[in-house]
């Protein structure tokens, strides 16, 4: 079920968009440790605490601001040295740190552009870095010399391109560009000394490249048919030949992961027979598929360290997701360190397998780098990314809560609690609405909810039905009821709030950003009885020209898109009912809007056109544009002024009002 949250990235607020909004970064490989893990869809309400309001100390923007966000991770050749990307300066660049501590040393020192870290090389000291231009999505692939000097390997104005994995020998490396035909991304091969490259893989098909096998005679593509269907495809590169591994009838997904150390298998997740996503391999030589590994809830990942001696295991469980670490070919599990309460993310090994880099991260900690020596078994924290000005104690936990919907479905949802409320202090509140639609609220530290929370708003981050990690009869329940069941569920969770008894009914606003943008404007548009206030961030306003207007690079998915959401010709008028745009004249709550200039998914006039239709209803209406940024705010000056903005919103319409 991970393949939709993918798939439909390009309109959703991600987690790492939201991340980049409020300040803390999620990586993409997200791990747990000891979480709590619910199978049951019993009913559960936030746990209670003592009828005493207690005021935590309130932190003003600048100092959740002043917490630093982290990413990536990858060690020098002599394994002494980590690098990873940082915000520290108010924009993201690339670092490095002893693994035995220090201070992080900036190898980029870009002002005006985001920069991510992606690879040292194997056998020096030169780095590999993407970075686009405010947030266009046109990201390209850097080199650092060991002088210092930056190359752009990927160049030209509309390019697209992305690292795409190291050769096992460490003498060339992978890179996927849509530089040929802005539809499709080809894969080249690049030397690693003079960065001559050759194409090793056309793709004429709109396949999704998913990983080459490291004798380089495979590569496996992934084949969108729906958001609920896909299919596994493999490349022979000596044959010139494409053979189709997985013909099926129904809606099932398939999804390549992995070639396993040897290249003798593929490893891939699928939910055939199942509601869950498990993990499977297929026998290059003969052709035998069988059953690796499963769950109770999906496994979203798996990936070998470098040196093939470790395995990777990722299981999506109720809102968190916990790992599983394998060793050799009998896949011993390995024991991991002992860790305080959190998620570890963005697992990475040193080439000789000795070491691992991870991030720790919980609802009231962002993301701390680690390392772990596998030898000695110590572990080793390099960073402090929260505030010192910033007592964790002032943060809540969050909480995994259920509700049932208007017609009975089960709703999970992550929950946050301020300190102070209590049926003697009622507190206003939000349902807080994720990206998608195929995505989902996870736990994790989010300076934006904290620092809402902070301020005495409980926070409902609502799993409406479509979400992903509940199942696919879960993920499926919103195709093509976009605007209306999903909607219906935010408005129950509203009723949800008011049962707990400290929660003021009549102050619950809504808000998100993408899809969860997209939510807010249907709710004050086709609801508009249900929330007091709603704050719009990069939504969608308009399905019809949202669907017109998608990047080339998108066609892969432009048929499965059609299918969750409409086609914008042959389902015009369905799409018109849903888009808030042209029900603009329903909405009569306070609304902010807040915008990148430069966002390829959610273009700008999607928010200018619904800000100008819900002025001429004579109700509050705030708009901010960024024009440095994109799809999510990834410099510190717009995240504070955003969240500022938001506060501020809410605590005149919402909290006041």
């Amino acid at each position: 079920m991970q393949h939709r949250a993918v798939l439909f990235n390009f309109i959703r607020l991600s987690r790492l968009a939201l991340a980049t909004l409020a300040g803390g970064l999620v990586v993409a490989a997200s791990i747990s440790v000891n979480a709590e893990v619910v199978k049951s869809t019993a009913l559960t309400k936030p746990i209670t605490t003592a009828h005493t309001t207690t005021i935590p100390k309130r932190y003003t923007i600048e100092q959740f601001m002043a917490t630093t966000s982290l990413g990536g991770a990858s060690f020098s050749a002599d394994e002494k040295r980590v690098l990873f990307h940082s915000n520290q300066s108010g924009i993201f660049n690339a670092y490095t740190l002893p693994i035995t501590g220090g201070t992080p040393q900036p190898l980029t020192q870009s002002v005006l552009d985001t920069t991510y870290s992606v690879s040292f090389f194997p056998n020096d000291d030169r780095i590999l870095f993407s970075r686009d231009k405010g947030g266009d999505e046109n990201s390209h692939l850097y080199v650092r010399e060991l002088n210092g000097a930056e190359k752009d390997l990927t160049p030209g104005d509309k390019v697209k391109a992305s690292f795409f994995a190291w050769h096992p020998d460490g003498i060339t490396f992978y890179v996927s560009s849509n530089e040929r035909d802005a539809k499709f991304f080809d894969l080249y091969r690049f030397d690693a000394k003079t960065y001559a490259r050759s194409m090793i893989y056309k793709n004429d098909q709109a396949y999704a490249l998913a990983a080459i096998s490291r004798d380089e005679k495979w590569i496996a593509l992934n084949k969108t048919n729906t958001s609920l269907d896909s299919d596994i495809y493999l490349f022979d590169v000596a044959k010139n030949e494409t053979k189709h591994l997985t013909p099926h009838t129904g809606a099932i997904t398939f999804n390549a992961a992995t070639f396993d150390p040897a290249s003798a298998r593929l490893f891939f997740l699928s939910n055939e027979g199942s509601e869950f996503t498990g993990l499977r391999t297929y026998d290059l030589a003969s052709g035998n598929i069988k059953a690796h590994e499963k769950a109770d809830w999906d496994v979203v990942y798996t990936y070998f360290s470098q040196d093939g001696r470790f395995r990777v295991t990722g299981v999506n469980q109720d809102g968190s997701t916990a790992i599983q670490i394998v060793e050799g070919a009998a896949e011993k599990p390995v024991a991991l360190p002992k860790l305080p309460g959190g998620e570890i993310r963005g697992v990475s090994f040193s080439r000789s397998g000795k070491r691992m880099a991870f991030y720790l991260n919980g609802d009231r900690s962002p993301s701390n780098l680690f390392i772990y020596d596998f030898i000695s078994k110590k572990v080793s924290q390099l960073t402090q990314s929260l505030s010192k000005k910033i007592n964790s104690a002032d943060l809540v936990e969050a909480q995994v809560v259920r509700f049932k919907s208007f017609d009975g479905m089960v709703i999970p949802s992550i929950y946050y609690k301020p300190h102070e409320a209590s049926a003697n202090h009622k507190v206003p509140a939000v349902v807080y609405v994720h990206g998608g639609p195929g995505g989902q609220t996870t736990r994790g530290y989010s300076a934006q909810i904290q620092y809402l929370v902070n301020h005495g708003y409980a926070v409902l981050g609502i799993n409406n039905r479509g979400s992903t990690g509940y199942g696919k009869t879960f993920f499926a329940a919103d195709d093509r009821k976009h605007g209306r069941e999903p909607l219906w569920d935010c408005v129950e969770a509203k009723t949800f709030l008011a049962s707990l008894g400290y929660i003021d009914p009549e102050r619950i606003g809504i808000m998100g950003g993408s899809y969860g943008g997209y939510m807010t404007l249907a709710a004050l548009a086709f609801r508009p009885e249900a929330f007091k206030v709603g704050v719009d961030i990069f939504g969608v306003s308009n399905w019809l020209r949202t669907l017109e207007s998608i990047p080339p690079y998108w066609e892969s998915i432009r048929k499965s898109l059609y299918e969750e959401i409409g086609d914008p010709v042959k389902d015009k008028d369905m799409l018109i009912a849903v888009s808030p745009l042209f029900h603009a004249k329903e909405i009569r709550r306070p609304l902010l809007v807040i915008q990148g200039a430069n966002d390829p998914r959610v273009i700008k006039p999607e928010s200018d056109e619904i800000v100008e239709a819900v002025k001429k209803n004579g109700v509050p209406v705030e708009y901010v544009v960024f024009p440095d940024e994109g799809h999510g705010f990834s410099k510190k000056k717009n995240q504070m002024e955003a969240n500022q903005k938001i506060l501020e919103f809410l605590d005149r319409y919402l909290k006041k009002g």
